[in-house]
């Protein structure tokens, strides 16, 4: 590889929806794609909210490559949540148009500017579950189990969800 050609980072990200659910997780997408280019897309799983009373949510893992720099991929991330109407609020459970996450870049362990690999990827299932669908033999950095591994071992009783029909194709040609 020449010097000039910056380093390319596996990343993974985690996109979530209770608000107009479908059409903000394909205008997500979208963003995502007009950023990052070519995704792997797990499928799209209905769940019930996690800490507070909410609608069901769609949620689903993408994997993409980026040379970007951790600070700059979460910037980006924000950016699109903003531009489609997520609101920042001191709560942290409360419903989302968008909620986009970076679970994982590489194989780094970081614990600011956040956290890396993000912990709710340990604990929930419709993080852990997607994440396992897409990297199944991929290695989590401090528990030491692949994907599949961590995702077989889950105490499926915890948290309910179920895999939809989502049908989503990139906008841009």
């Amino acid at each position: 590889m020449s010097s000039h050609l910056k380093d390319v980072h596996d990343i993974f990200i985690s996109i979530g929806s209770n608000v107009d659910k479908e059409l903000n997780t394909k205008a997500g997408l979208d963003s995502l794609f007009d950023t990052f280019g070519e995704l792997v897309m797990s499928a799209v799983y209905e769940s019930e909210s996690v800490g507070f009373k909410g609608s069901n949510f769609y949620n689903l893992v993408v994997k993409a490559e980026t040379s970007l720099s951790i600070n700059e991929v979460c910037r980006v991330l924000k950016s699109i949540e903003k531009d489609h109407g997520r609101k920042r609020c001191e709560q942290k459970f409360s419903p989302r148009t968008l909620d986009l996450d970076l679970l994982l870049y590489d194989q780094v362990i970081l614990e600011q500017p956040i956290e890396l690999p993000r912990p709710e990827v340990l604990y929930n299932a419709f993080v852990l579950k997607p994440l396992a669908e897409i990297s199944a033999n991929v290695l989590h950095p401090i528990a030491n189990k692949t994907y599949a591994e961590l995702w077989h071992d889950y105490d499926k009783s915890l948290q309910r969800l179920w895999a939809i029909n989502f049908e989503w194709s990139p906008t841009k040609l």
